[in-house]
């Protein structure tokens, strides 16, 4: 038996999600597309001969914390201080979240100063994420989290055997 990716995605709840116009929702998708950027880029960028090496080191420290503001589970299975775990649920509610976005795009954004690189996809992806969590605060809408991976009480969640089979 193959195990197929598509067996642990939630296709119905991404769909629905998709169709809300919640724009929360729509921030915590393109926050995650910022993880993946964040790092890449910020790893990318470490080759540069100049000042924008430190961009780049910012960039993965920015990629670290987005992981911990939009996956919260880890922050309840990583040993982390206190003190950050604090910071972090400061970001709960969707004005503070795109202002915390758009702070860490205007750094990204800074980085230009000293050179155009892929940086600029960076604070132009924090840019998006700032400006749907800022519709989302303006339109009163409530902060929504989104069920991109089945329930593994669903019928349909593969189970120890077939994970077995595949290992």
């Amino acid at each position: 038996m193959v195990l197929d990716i598509r067996q642990f995605i939630n296709i119905a709840g991404v769909l629905k999600d998709l169709k809300s116009f919640n724009f929360s929702v729509y921030g915590k998708w393109f926050g995650y597309i910022n993880i993946i950027l964040c790092i890449a880029l910020g790893v990318a960028n470490l080759f540069h001969i100049n000042g924008v090496i430190a961009f780049g080191i910012v960039s993965i420290i920015q990629g670290l914390i987005i992981l911990f503001i939009e996956i919260p589970f880890l922050l309840k299975i990583c040993p982390l201080s206190d003190n950050f775990i604090e910071f972090i649920s400061k970001f709960e509610t969707n004005g503070y979240r795109a202002l915390f976005y758009l702070g860490m795009a205007i750094i990204q954004y800074c980085s230009s100063i000293l050179m155009i690189t892929s940086l600029l996809v960076v604070a132009i992806g924090l840019t998006i994420s700032a400006a749907s969590y800022a519709v989302a605060y303006a339109k009163h809408q409530e902060f929504q989290n989104t069920n991109i991976i089945k329930d593994p009480t669903d019928p349909t969640f593969p189970h120890e055997a077939v994970i077995r089979e595949m290992v």
